[in-house]
């Protein structure tokens, strides 16, 4: 009998109740990836998808940050349940694996990681490395559809109905159209309005975020809730998608907003605690329930790494600042973290009414809760690398603080507050980075790489091309070895202060040439803290209106430029450092598409060089020309690779790839022709 106690209670212990907070990861399909594709050593890979379904404490210490999870439903164990959809790519024999899980948050549902690091389209970096890859969803308002991962959240309820409140819908196009999602994106639902709330729901546009909103009359307008979206497979959509109607259209460039009383808040903080459970299941579970077992039965995985991009990086950054990165067992989740072009911000993800999709541009979205303290990841106090107010501050006194490694370009110093991930809040000072913090800025890059600088676009310049993609490669290796083996990653590489190359934008437009028909922005996205943004602080409520007065205001800056307008003191790619145009982290909305001089958002500006002296004297053009600067193509190769053995010495680029950069260099041969 006691032999058999002890069996019973290890059984339970390893298969079941110990890890109740994911009760289930459900395989829909399991099959070979790419048709049993062989990627190197590592061999074939196989897709796994399913269903997870979590089950959350709301009184367990690990869950306090959850807003609003106290009023959640309840099953007979007082648990809260949930689901989500999960999509995974994994090596066929795990032993073949590199005994990593490379997490990547979707952004907005989409997956991002293999178009970020499987490039060129000949380079399976992340299957060749043996990469477990894992996606999960974790926002409740997309619509389902398109291949994107859905988190299924419960709702918030009081006295047995949906939560209700005040919610704020902001809208905003470029181009005409007759009606727009109360989201502003498509493939997003929003929250119910109420009989009351649609009855004296209030309508206003103003041009500008700082102009005084003008009412739109209620019969010029109509509100229409679109059926819920049927689904065969996966979790379903839980909110539905809200229409405005407007007599006469949408304006290009103008700042819609709809304010009423809504019901039915989303916990849209469980989408955090999503991720921490599936991944700490996948790393920890050693029971059948795991399907990401290996034949020899021994643990499959050693280390967890996340990435994400821009809403994605920010959902790390708040993932971490919220304490989410141990689960509900004191166990680490992620080993190390890569959060790219996050800039400074957080997200509007673990608040009543939330809306996770939103982010801050200088022009749309601008009064969101988005870019909020804390901004960097350790304190302002040079004593104290990472208390206080700081996004490591829960780890701050804990052996398992991971590994970050945060990547921005130069569009987050315009568009992103990226100066204040390094900076004190006023912009006077740098500040310390903790030791388990490296930075990176991609100087003359912009937030997503353009395939082809073309135009007309959103943006008065040419898109910017600059591809930083080469770099994320070589510092993920960075990465993995810093959590695998201790060996410390190449040094932080950002504009400082103290060197005098991260400057005011007013600076910066001082130094940057008078290009003909080129204009230098007078704005620039700096977060505003207004008074009402949350009330209280530890609930994470969000009130209204956005245009209530402004308590405090921070400081922003960005990289200086040089005579021909390109960063300085940033992380350059052989294209800017070696360069045949000018390459900026800003651009400026067309008239045409409304707000004109307005930042064109997360857009940078590809300005080329005049090819000849001729050419720069007739344009009156004051950088030096392409002929006179490197004189025939062979010199500019040469010193073009010499740029790229340099970075390769560095640590900051693989070998491989910068043969691929310099191989690529015929198709600028025509620049050099006579």
């Amino acid at each position: 009998m006691r032999h058999r106690y002890v069996a019973l209670l290890v059984m339970l212990v390893v298969g079941g109740p110990a890890r109740a907070e994911l009760l289930e990861l459900k395989v829909l399909h399991r099959e070979p990836y790419e048709n049993g594709r062989s990627f190197g050593a590592v061999g074939a890979y196989e897709k796994i998808v399913g269903i997870a379904r979590y089950a959350l404490d709301p009184q367990h210490p690990k869950n306090a940050a959850i807003v609003d999870l106290n009023l959640a439903p309840t099953n007979h164990a007082g648990r809260v349940e949930f689901a989500a959809d999960v999509f995974i790519l994994a090596p066929k024999d795990l032993s073949q694996g590199n005994g990593a899980i490379f997490y990547d948050v979707n952004n907005r549902g989409n997956k991002l990681a293999l178009g970020m690091f499987n490039t060129p389209p000949d380079n399976p970096f992340l299957m060749l490395r043996g990469y477990t890859i894992v996606w999960s969803g974790w926002i409740g308002e997309l619509l389902p559809g398109g291949g994107r991962l859905l988190l299924q959240p419960p709702v918030a309820q009081e006295n047995g109905k949906p939560v209700r409140g005040l919610v704020r819908f902001e809208m905003s196009t470029d181009k005409p159209v007759p009606s727009m999602p109360l989201s502003r994106r498509d493939h997003h639902g929003s929250y119910r309005p109420t009989s009351e709330g649609l009855a004296k729901a209030t309508l206003t546009r103003r041009r500008h975020v700082d102009d005084p909103p003008t009412v739109v009359p209620p019969r010029l307008w109509e509100l229409k809730v679109q059926p819920m979206i049927e689904v065969k497979e996966g979790v379903p959509g839980t909110l539905p998608e809200v229409r405005l109607e407007l007599v006469g259209g949408f304006e290009p460039g103008v700042l819609y907003e709809l304010t009423c009383e809504c019901e039915g808040s989303l916990v849209q903080g469980t989408g955090l605690a999503a991720v921490r459970d599936l991944v700490s299941f996948l790393r920890y579970d050693v029971s059948r329930r795991n399907p990401l077992q290996r034949a020899d039965a021994k643990p499959p995985f050693d280390r967890a790494l996340a990435f994400g991009v821009s809403q994605s990086g920010r959902f790390l950054r708040h993932f971490l600042w919220q304490g989410f990165n141990e689960d509900e067992n004191g166990q680490i989740v992620f080993d190390g973290l890569m959060p790219h072009v996050a800039g400074g911000g957080l997200g509007f993800f673990n608040h009543r009414f939330a809306q996770p999709t939103r982010h801050n541009g200088q022009h749309e979205d601008h009064t969101y809760p988005c870019d909020m303290p804390p901004f960097a990841y350790g304190s302002y106090d040079s004593r104290d690398e990472a208390g206080g107010d700081a996004i490591l501050a829960p780890y701050a006194k804990s052996a398992k603080q991971p590994k970050v490694i945060h990547t921005q370009s130069a569009a987050e110093y315009w568009h992103r507050s990226g100066s204040l991930v390094h900076t004190d809040p006023t912009g006077s000072r740098d500040i310390p980075i903790p030791a388990t913090v490296r930075i990176y800025a991609f100087g003359g890059t912009q937030h997503g790489p353009a395939a082809e600088p073309v135009k007309p676009g959103l943006g008065q310049n040419l898109a910017n091309p600059a591809d930083y993609r080469p770099f994320l490669r070589a510092l993920l290796d960075a990465l993995d070895a810093w959590v695998r083996t201790g060996k410390e990653p190449p040094p932080s590489f950002y504009p400082r202060i103290d060197a005098d190359t991260l400057v005011s934008r007013e600076r910066c437009a001082g130094l940057f040439p008078k290009l003909p028909g080129v204009k230098f922005p007078e704005v620039i996205q700096q977060p505003a803290l207004p008074h009402y943004a949350f009330w209280p602080a530890d609930k994470g409520f969000v009130a209204v209106p956005p245009w209530a007065p402004m308590i405090k205001v921070v400081r922003v800056l960005v990289p200086r430029c040089d005579q021909d307008g390109n960063d300085v003191g940033t992380l350059n790619l052989p294209d800017v450092a070696v360069p045949l145009a000018t390459y900026t982290g800003w651009n400026l909305r067309r008239a045409e598409v409304g707000a004109a001089d307005q930042l064109a958002n997360l857009l940078g500006s590809y300005l080329p060089f005049p090819r000849t002296k001729e050419e720069r004297l007739k344009t009156g053009d004051p950088r030096i020309s392409i002929e006179e600067c490197y004189g025939t193509f062979e010199k500019y190769r040469k010193r073009y690779a010499e740029a790229c053995e340099r970075l390769v010495a560095g640590r900051y680029l693989l070998p491989e790839d910068a043969q691929r950069l310099i191989d690529g260099r015929d198709k600028v041969r025509p620049l050099f022709a006579r």
